[in-house]
């Protein structure tokens, strides 16, 4: 492997900018690791559906050219990052790991995207994901299943496995997810790596395939809380286009990652939600999760214990007010405009076509999802779904209301379990939504909310996730603690947590 997949960002982006390396050199010793170790769904860590590599070098260029030329390059410029694909690219494809939209080129860039390229910063390709980004495992994708690079025989966590797969596996030092109920931040406490959620409304919408559009949001995946942090600004602020996003100044992130670095959290007032932890919660994940409450008392945090008694609601909640945003939002892929288009062979009607294409076109738990919101939002059900749901929506916000009026952070697990086995739970819907019952309430609430690494798991060595969730439009608090918390386990570790992942060389499942 080349010590530079090794690097951070911001070590690739200093080296760039000064002249250490190029950016082509860069780029090139990342698209070299991922045709080392990616492969296949069969064989490999499968974390990109599309990459693009004369893209990727082009782009890597264009960064050398300006820095030949004098020019001031951002704090990212140079650096390679995988994109998950269910953010529109003019250059790409945009599948949203589902068949209906295989081969699909958008005519335009996210504003995400649009801002990741005016900041010189590499896109490599696009990332696996269940399909609409509905999964918590990437075991839903049209495209066959991601592998966490841990253990190739575990998921890498979901909706955004493949992002999350593509930090651990030395591919990327940058990603982007999206996160709906979890999507950013399990992956990432199943992989080692750092997932943040904003604020909803802090990251651009405009351009991202709408899942549930109530719930769905950016951000910045990374294997580093700086790195997270550096990424986070680039991506956030207000757009015009967007109508959900948030005219206000982007928090400083950065500058709380630093300050967080140095290790002293004195005067922070931590809690600790006593809903989210017991019964149904791996001895393992909640060991680990103890030792990093115990970690923050070191440094100075209060730790108190907080109820948010409503939080035991969020996962039913959720799973009636989603699948009824995706049954709107997904109506529009009727096969009369884009996409897949099954039948049209003159004999069937438009009702024919579109029936013939959306059975084939959409997988088992989109279907699911389907039918499940079309019936919540059915006459004679919608108040006693749906609207129920949200009235539970009302009641977990005001927990969060109530408990940041006593702390200034919330902590739990981030998941109840580690990685688990391919294949254990795809047949069990139930049993595969418990993943996001820590992560679920952020989303109903639309706070910030961010996974950290906080070691490894005794029963199986894998590992496992600190969850810290902070108010609305105070995301520079998840920074300050995750880069804290980094900054000790790193004295322990003797590195990131990613340092104790076994190597891939001569991958195979």
């Amino acid at each position: 492997m080349s010590a530079l997949t090794r690097k951070t960002a911001a070590e690739l982006a200093a080296a760039v900018r000064t002249g250490e390396v190029s950016a082509v050199e860069v780029t090139q010793a990342h698209l070299d690791r991922i045709a080392a170790v990616d492969g296949t769904a069969e064989a490999g860590v499968h974390a990109f559906l599309h990459l693009d590599a004369d893209g990727a070098l082009a782009a890597a260029a264009a960064v050398d050219e300006k820095r030949a030329a004098g020019d001031d390059l951002g704090p990212l410029a140079g650096v390679p990052l995988a994109l998950k694909d269910v953010i529109v690219t003019s250059d790409m494809p945009t599948t949203v790991g589902s068949k209906l939209l295989e081969g699909w080129q958008p005519p335009y860039d996210a504003t995400v995207t649009r801002r990741l390229r005016d900041a010189g910063i590499v896109i490599l390709g696009k990332t696996n994901l269940d399909e609409f980004a509905m999964g918590s495992s990437t075991e839903n994708s049209a495209y066959g299943v991601t592998r966490n690079p841990w253990d190739l025989t575990r998921i890498p966590g979901g909706s955004g496995g493949g992002s999350a797969a593509a930090l651990a596996a030395f591919e990327a030092p940058l990603a982007i997810g999206t996160d709906t109920g979890g999507s950013i931040r399990q992956p990432a406490a199943v992989t080692g790596t750092v997932g943040v959620k904003p604020t909803y409304g802090g990251v651009s919408r405009y351009g991202l395939v709408a899942c549930a559009s109530s719930l769905d949001q950016a951000g910045p995946c990374a294997r580093t809380v700086l790195d997270a942090a550096l990424l986070h600004t680039v991506i956030a602020g207000h757009d015009p286009l967007d109508s959900t996003s948030i005219d206000q100044p982007v928090p400083d992130v950065v500058a709380a990652a630093r300050r967080g670095a140095e290790g002293d959290l004195t005067g922070l007032r931590v809690g600790v939600v006593k809903e989210l932890g017991g019964e149904g919660y791996q001895a393992g994940v909640e060991a680990r999760f103890n030792d990093a409450v115990a970690l923050l008392s070191k440094l100075g945090a209060e730790v108190v214990e907080v109820s948010c008694p409503h939080f035991k609601y969020g996962l039913p909640a959720y799973y009636l007010i989603l699948p009824s945003e995706v049954s709107s939002n997904l109506a529009r892929f009727d096969a009369m405009r884009y996409g897949l288009r099954v039948g049209d062979d003159g004999t069937r009607s438009a009702e024919e076509v579109m029936s013939l294409t959306r059975g084939q076109g959409f997988g088992a738990e989109a279907k699911r999802r389907i039918m499940l919101g079309t019936y919540a939002l059915s006459s004679g059900y919608y108040d006693a779904y749906y609207g129920q749901a949200q009235k539970v929506r009302t009641l977990i916000a005001r927990d969060f209301e109530a408990a940041f009026a006593q702390v200034d952070v919330l902590v739990s697990p981030t998941t109840p379990t580690t990685a688990f086995p391919i294949g254990e739970k795809v047949d069990d819907p139930l049993a595969m939504y418990m993943n996001d019952l820590c992560t679920i309430p952020s989303n109903l609430a639309g706070n910030a909310s961010a996974s950290f690494p906080a070691g490894l798991a005794d029963e199986d060595g894998l590992p496992v996730g600190l969850h810290v969730m902070a108010p609305v439009m105070a995301d520079d608090r998840l920074y300050l603690v995750g880069a804290a918390v980094e900054a000790a386990y790193a004295s322990q570790w003797g590195g990131t947590l990613l340092e104790q992942a076994p190597a891939l060389e001569g991958i195979a499942p």
